[in-house]
């Protein structure tokens, strides 16, 4: 049976909770390929694997109830941004008695360069430095999610976003400086 990923969206953002399943058994091999170059990024000895980090991401999605799904790149992104989440809730809890005194200074390019292991400090760090982001422009925060967690191109964030891709481009620049000038103020 051939399923299409688009129609079983469509029918979960009509309240098809049977979609659910049928969504992360068609996806499943993405969503955990997406989750272990997630943990890859992560410190060495991360406690959490692909697939718990999927299933975390399961009942995560599983109850958004009122997301209209667009297609499987809106999907991704999401899931790409669930798992963001899951991962700095596992740092915080992790990172929690570990943290005293003040917050160290945190590189921005080590942050947003997943291809780097990130300490649970600095990603605690970069999400409350993109909700305190969110909060003045929710597109780039948005922006800084899909590139960042996502993984999406600048074409991809364009059309999911509605905007061109000069603009994702500059709100890019721009979001990733006001970044790094909350990372280390003063520098």
């Amino acid at each position: 049976m051939c399923v299409d990923t688009t129609q079983l969206l469509h029918g979960l953002s009509q309240g098809d909770g049977q979609n659910v399943e049928l969504l992360f058994e068609h996806v499943y091999t993405e969503l955990r390929a997406l989750a272990a170059s997630k943990l890859k990024a992560e410190r060495p000895g991360h406690t959490l694997q692909p697939t718990a980090l999927v299933n975390e991401l399961y009942l995560r999605m599983s109850e958004q109830s009122r997301v209209v799904w667009r297609d499987r790149s809106h999907f991704m992104a999401m899931a790409a941004t669930f798992m963001r989440r899951v991962l700095i809730d596992h740092a915080r809890s992790k990172g929690a008695e570990r943290r005293g005194g003040g917050r160290p200074l945190v590189s921005i390019d080590d942050v947003l360069c997943l291809n780097k292991a990130t300490d649970p400090t600095e990603l605690v760090a970069l999400a409350d430095c993109l909700d305190k982001l969110a909060s003045l422009n929710e597109r780039h925060a948005c922006i800084v999610e899909m590139k960042v967690f996502g993984g999406l191109t600048v074409d991809e964030m364009s059309s999911l976003l509605g905007v061109s891709p000069a603009t994702v481009k500059n709100d890019w620049r721009t979001a990733r400086a006001w970044i790094r000038s909350q990372l280390n103020p003063g520098s």
